[in-house]
């Protein structure tokens, strides 16, 4: 199958000719249904709204919020009329916020009131308090000069903001054909998404993502979950992550699957819509999966329509893998591996591969994508079996990171293979196997530790809910292993109860010699779990009882 040539809105509107009166979207606890035209037709109706604000091909929307309708919307929207729509994690704060809308350059924020307790727009009066004296679509914001437009997903009234609501009234003033002529002038090759790294390291930089990449990209998932018009796809995971806006929305669209959005993640939410809806997928990190197998409620819910979706954003537990094929029914469940940088799906398992390659793997390569495991020193190939740097090239790989040469020229080589600081192991057949970040890799002794493995072993323990393994600094051997624990509900484990299990079991320069029991570890809005925030926890505990 060749790649596609068309653009976001172009693929939309296709399926909305092919499935016209099918669900394209529901929000279950909105009540909210909207059939493939209908929602072809919204976007439309939005993407005049945009235009009416003067924004041109190529500038920059940025969106925060959750995953509210509005926000399906505009990723569609912007695509028809050409504005590249920048991400923003729903967590972030008035310095991060500031420094993405600055970095960015947008011209229009769309943002939700609030988000779990935390004012949006007290946050946004910080960054800029001047907004109160200024007028819609004239925003004075001297930290803010590219700011013209604020768009707030209420109904709330304002001589400074938008409410979504007027900004479909006021594309009224704007016809089909000047949209129309607006979307003869987009090509597929255009960048029209941004999503900025979670900048464990540095600045978050911001990934340029084509057309291109992300219809391709979410058709790719699509076909590995061998998805049709026929499935209902749950989608709980953020949007503003590749993980929502394209494993979710564009493999749906690209089929004319169903969707079935919740706003935020709740286990009980997501089971009940998982069984009242009839959801043939579901989606998500493996924190979600551990919170829905492991809630007393879970044994109250069915999920016989259960078949398919994708477990990603971290690596998944075999034990856990295998409770979600058992227990939920999702016999042919999927696990996605990627990065933003490669839009983001770089291998997949399929639904035919054994149980022992859809939990010992991260698949293969997907069809029009390279994949090579490198020794990070030489960058030269290694065989088979053999650790190194998970390096990747073809369409998926992004057009590089907004105003940052530096950056993209340091993960994007001459040849144009992607370098994802990753540590894989691929086998003769093309499978491959995430070990770990090459920052991640543990090095006790001149002893290679990989997470992973470490982390798989304890897992075993029928105790333990979850468990995170991490180096920490140490004299005598350079790096000593540290584990932090998450006891199931109502069991008890002990340091010494633990390190009792370990040993025989697993060599013993991989026993962690720290062990810290949480309730719950540092995450990303989008569920990934920040080993950094981690590894800066231990160090004050070590230097705290030293």
């Amino acid at each position: 199958m060749s790649l596609l040539e068309v653009t976001v809105g172009e693929l939309l509107e296709e399926k909305a000719k092919a499935f016209p009166d099918h669900e394209a979207f529901v929000y279950p606890e909105l009540g909210l249904r909207k059939t493939y035209r209908e929602f072809d037709e919204m976007t439309d109706a939005a993407a005049k709204g945009f235009m009416s604000l003067g924004i041109e091909k190529g500038e920059h929307v940025a969106i925060w919020a959750d995953n509210k309708p509005e926000w399906l919307i505009s990723q569609f929207a912007t695509a028809k009329m050409g504005a590249v729509l920048v991400t923003v994690n729903t967590n972030y704060q008035a310095r991060e916020l500031e420094y993405l809308l600055k970095q960015s350059d947008a011209t229009t924020l769309v943002l939700a009131e609030e988000y779990k307790g935390t004012s949006y727009l007290e946050i946004l009066n910080e960054i800029c308090p001047e907004l109160e004296s200024s007028e819609k679509g004239d925003l004075y914001c001297p930290s803010l000069p590219y700011l013209k437009n604020i768009i707030v997903l209420s109904d709330r009234q304002s001589s400074f903001m938008y409410n979504f609501e007027e900004v479909v009234e006021k594309g009224k003033n704007i016809s089909s054909n000047q949209l129309a002529q607006r979307k003869k002038t987009l090509s597929y090759n255009d960048v029209i998404n941004m999503q900025y790294t979670s900048g464990t390291t540095g600045f978050p930089k911001g990934v340029m993502l084509s057309h291109y990449n992300i219809v391709n990209n979410g058709k790719q998932v699509s076909d590995a979950m061998k998805l049709t018009e026929e499935d209902r796809l749950c989608i709980p995971v953020p949007f503003f992550h590749c993980f929502g806006c394209v494993l979710g929305t564009m493999a749906a669209v690209s089929k004319g699957t169903t969707m079935v959005i919740l706003e935020q993640f709740d286990p009980v939410t997501v089971m009940r819509a998982v069984q009242d809806e009839r959801c043939t997928g579901l989606h998500g990190v493996p924190t979600m999966f551990i919170a829905e197998l492991n809630h007393p409620e879970f044994v109250n819910y069915t999920f016989s329509h259960l078949r398919t979706g994708i477990m990603a954003g971290s690596t998944c537990p075999m034990e856990v893998m295998k409770k979600v094929i058992v227990n939920m029914g999702a016999s042919e469940i999927t696990i996605a591996y990627g990065q933003t940088e490669s839009s983001p799906v770089i291998t997949q398992t399929t639904t035919d591969d054994p149980i022992e390659r859809r939990v010992g793997s991260v698949g293969k390569a997907h069809p029009h994508v390279e994949v090579k495991v490198i020794d990070p020193a030489t960058n030269e190939e290694v065989e088979a079996g053999t650790p190194g740097e998970l390096c990747t090239r073809g369409y998926l790989v992004m057009e590089g990171y907004y105003k940052n040469k530096e950056a993209t020229y340091a993960a994007i080589d001459e040849e144009g293979w992607l370098h994802t600081g990753d540590i894989a192991v691929m086998d003769e057949k093309g499978y491959v196997e995430i070990t770990g970040r090459i920052k991640d890799m543990i090095i006790r002794g001149g002893e290679n530790i990989y997470p992973r493995e470490v982390e798989e072993f304890i897992y075993t323990h029928p105790d333990i809910l979850d468990v995170q393994v991490i180096g920490v600094p140490d004299e005598k051997y350079g790096e000593e292993l540290m584990a932090w624990v998450i006891v199931k509900e109502g069991r008890e484990l002990s340091k010494d109860q633990l390190i009792s299990f370990c040993q025989g079991k697993i060599s013993r320069h991989k026993i962690p010699r720290y062990v810290e029991f949480v309730s719950e570890y540092p995450m990303t809005a989008s569920g990934k779990i920040q080993k950094f925030k981690l590894r800066e926890n231990a160090l004050h505990l070590i230097q705290k009882n030293t």
